[in-house]
């Protein structure tokens, strides 16, 4: 798997210092660079890359700018790139696969390509289970009419085990232990029974590598293994408590109400 990738930054020496730590990676194909956010967008609708690496600061049409511009085609990956720390929150707003300071540090990347490969993997594998199911249609429909309802053929893409690197250790955790999980900034808390450790991902990119059958969200900040719960328990204003197989409680906001259905018969 190439990557097509372009690098956008107003700096000359930005990008030739990310091109060369980009050397050592074979799969990255450096398609182009652009200086600044007009000439980015043009580019990106028309070389359609999978990823661009997006200087923020920039004069004129900044990286975000640069992001709202090329929403009306399916954008490609985002990783942000700059000297600015409170640019942070905003680049996960805006679904960045990662966010990388100046100057860029090797394993940082490293961490990032890794992620981007994961994401485009997904992508693909997606689009490659609806072009069969659309063949499928047209000449065998006979076939898809024998699917069951929620057979779902990206099943098997979901994570059985997450790795997670926590106070020096590396550990393996089957994602079926999990009981809930809570954001904190840029980290999450993924807590166990009888655990609990740090990742450092955002909430939008750990939901795409979780089976959304099992793992919801029950508040902007928490997401559940509904498999875990054992109990519901109302509250005020709407809201209620899930009670889970430690006897830890989540609370459930109104705006996530929907997934206590799922326990109502």
């Amino acid at each position: 798997m190439t990557i097509r990738t372009i690098l956008v930054d107003d700096e000359k020496l930005a990008i030739q210092g990310l091109q060369l730590r980009l050397e050592k990676y074979p799969d990255v194909e450096i398609i182009d660079t652009c200086s600044n956010g007009r000439e980015a967008i043009r580019k990106i609708k028309t070389e359609k890359p999978d990823l661009v690496f997006l200087d923020i600061q920039m004069p004129g049409f900044d990286g975000f700018s640069v992001v709202k511009g090329v929403m009306e085609i399916e954008p490609p990956l985002f990783v942000f790139v700059t000297a600015y720390q409170e640019h942070a929150v905003r680049a996960f707003e805006a679904n960045a696969v990662n966010y990388l300071m100046k100057p860029v540090e090797d394993d940082k990347l490293a961490d990032t390509l890794a992620r981007v490969r994961t994401r485009l993997t997904e992508k693909r594998s997606a689009e490659e289970a609806e072009k069969l199911k659309t063949v499928l249609a047209e000449v065998a429909p006979d076939a898809m009419d024998q699917l069951p309802e929620d057979a779902d053929p990206n099943s098997d893409r979901y994570e059985k085990l997450i790795n997670i690197k926590d106070r020096g250790q590396i550990f393996r955790i089957d994602v079926d232990s999990i009981e809930h999980i809570e954001a904190a900034g840029d980290y999450m808390c993924i807590r166990t029974a009888d655990n609990s450790l740090i990742l450092r991902e955002t909430m939008k990119d750990l939901e795409r590598r979780l089976d959304p059958r099992v793992f919801q969200r029950v508040h902007r900040s928490t997401i559940v293994n509904l498999n875990q719960v054992r109990q519901v328990k109302p509250h005020t204003n709407g809201e209620c408590f899930l009670v889970l197989d430690s006897g830890a409680q989540v609370k459930v906001s109104r705006s996530y109400r929907d997934v206590i259905a799922r326990f109502v018969h």
